[in-house]
């Protein structure tokens, strides 16, 4: 089992840890939603919970919960800038389907 970021989605996260001046690192979850079932959820880390399954990429920490760790395992995080936008991306090789609009996806 594993989740791994790229270079990029890395530096981001330390970059922006540093900035903040607090966290451990990135919070990787799923909650159900959308119009293919579930939904990616990103946040900072700022504490360690007892059933956290932590992985470590990069110098970066990656806490994910039990419950999403089925649907995440083996994702790839990246971190990509197209023009003004700028959001992390996943190469989640659990998925067998997207919406459209590429907010959900199914396992």
């Amino acid at each position: 089992m594993a989740i791994s970021l790229t270079e990029s989605a890395a530096v981001r996260v330390q970059t922006f840890l540093a900035t903040r001046g607090k966290g451990l690192g990135l919070r990787l979850g799923v909650r159900r939603t959308g119009c293919s079932g579930f939904a990616y959820v990103v946040n900072y880390a700022d504490d360690a919970r007892p059933t956290d399954v932590v992985f470590e990429d990069h110098g970066v920490k990656v806490f994910v919960d039990p419950d999403s760790l089925a649907m995440v395992n083996g994702t790839v995080v990246d971190f990509v800038k197209e023009g003004l936008n700028e959001a992390f991306r996943f190469r989640n090789p659990n998925i067998k389907g997207e919406c459209g609009c590429g907010e959900s996806f199914s396992v």
